[in-house]
């Protein structure tokens, strides 16, 4: 794995930190249905990326 990716995955690695408990936030307090459905998809995005990027080495 290259330093670019390294560094994506980093950068990955800290949103889905941030993301993750939101995304629970908004699950317990669910006012809106479309953020939990954001979140959901952002987090899923990232996933997918973080699994491309690893396969690749």
């Amino acid at each position: 794995m290259d330093k670019k990716a390294k560094k994506r995955l980093d950068v990955i690695n800290k949103k889905l930190q941030v993301l993750r408990p939101r995304l629970a936030g908004s699950r317990a307090q669910a006012d809106d249905p479309a953020e939990l459905k954001q979140l959901e998809d952002e987090i899923a995005q990232l996933e997918r990326e973080v699994a491309e990027l690893k396969s690749s080495k």
